[in-house]
């Protein structure tokens, strides 16, 4: 919205405006889980065989809504925007956005997730049919059906073995692209930012970030503290605000003014000692603050404030 975009979808798209002064250009697109997950099954398998794995109900339900897709459709998306811009040149930077909670490091372990997924028993024992297991896994195979079969149904159970079946060929080509991309998020040139509001809980959230990107070891580049409130003007403590409020009485309006400038003093005050308390458990992040705005940001002029507020 503050770019001007009313809508978004899996393919970037030039952002209007953006970039004129410097003759640039910005992109800008919203991650399709379902999407992305579909051009991965077309682009690496037969037309005949990426119909069967698209029309079947268990991908269905597995592209739309299993737990994890989400992240690991996010790795593959960025992975093909990185070989597209290294191929044609089309950009400069990628920047991914994520969601401000811990969900937003999930990414880090959809390899691992993935390769775990794939290399598990239940999976093996799906595709023990179609790679001619030994007598005695069909055998285990049969048992292990015949209870499934109760649990969650024939016509389930059937689907599941076809997708898998079908999806076989292509979970090397899955691991393969994810640990790249991994890789790719440890690599010179890539650097992760995090950013917090001065509150107790966001920063609370940005040490658990700090913490896990560098028990992976990741090039962490700082913490922005965003919408961090102004001091007022003047020398006046909070403390001398308040005692001259109460002199005047609380009918007056320099008294109701003398308070909120206390107010104003004590929150900065706090802000400022959250960020302290996170500079000293955190000595080697360099932090940068941004002033909170007097209005919401709605267009690309706030953004450009935001980006000189930012490199002050």
């Amino acid at each position: 919205q503050s770019m001007g975009i009313e809508a978004l979808d899996n393919t970037p798209r030039p952002v209007p405006g953006a970039g004129e002064e410097s003759g640039g250009s910005l992109d800008a697109m919203m991650l399709d889980m379902k999407r992305t997950f579909d051009e991965v099954v077309e682009s690496q398998a037969s037309p005949e065989k990426a119909q069967q794995i698209l029309n079947n109900p268990f991908y269905i339900a597995v592209s739309s809504s299993f737990a994890g897709t989400q992240e690991y459709m996010a790795m593959e998306k960025l992975g093909q925007l990185d070989k597209q811009a290294r191929r044609s040149g089309e950009w400069d930077l990628i920047v991914v956005d994520t969601p401000p909670s811990r969900s937003a490091l999930d990414f880090l372990d959809a390899p691992e997730r993935l390769s775990s997924f794939l290399d598990g028993r239940f999976m093996r024992l799906l595709l023990a049919p179609a790679r001619g297991g030994a007598r005695f896994m069909t055998a285990g195979l049969g048992l292990v059906t015949g209870a499934l079969t109760k649990i969650i149904g024939a016509q389930v159970l059937r689907d599941m073995q076809t997708f898998v079946s079908a999806f076989d060929t292509l979970f090397g080509g899955f691991r393969a692209r994810a640990q790249r991309t991994f890789e790719l998020l440890k690599a010179d040139g890539t650097s992760f930012i995090v950013v917090a509001a001065p509150e107790p809980d966001a920063l609370r959230e940005a040490a658990y970030f700090v913490e896990r990107l560098s028990g992976e070891q990741m090039p962490l580049a700082g913490l922005v503290v965003n919408r961090v409130s102004r001091l007022p003007e003047g020398v006046l403590s909070a403390e001398a605000a308040l005692s001259g409020a109460q002199r005047l009485g609380d009918s007056s309006l320099t008294a109701g003014l003398l308070r909120l400038h206390a107010d104003r003093v004590r929150i900065v005050e706090r802000e400022t000692r959250l960020r302290e308390r996170f500079a000293t458990s955190h000595p080697g992040v360099p932090t940068t603050a941004v002033p909170a705005l007097s209005t919401d940001v709605h267009d690309l002029d706030g953004l450009r404030r935001i980006g000189e507020l930012l490199a002050e």
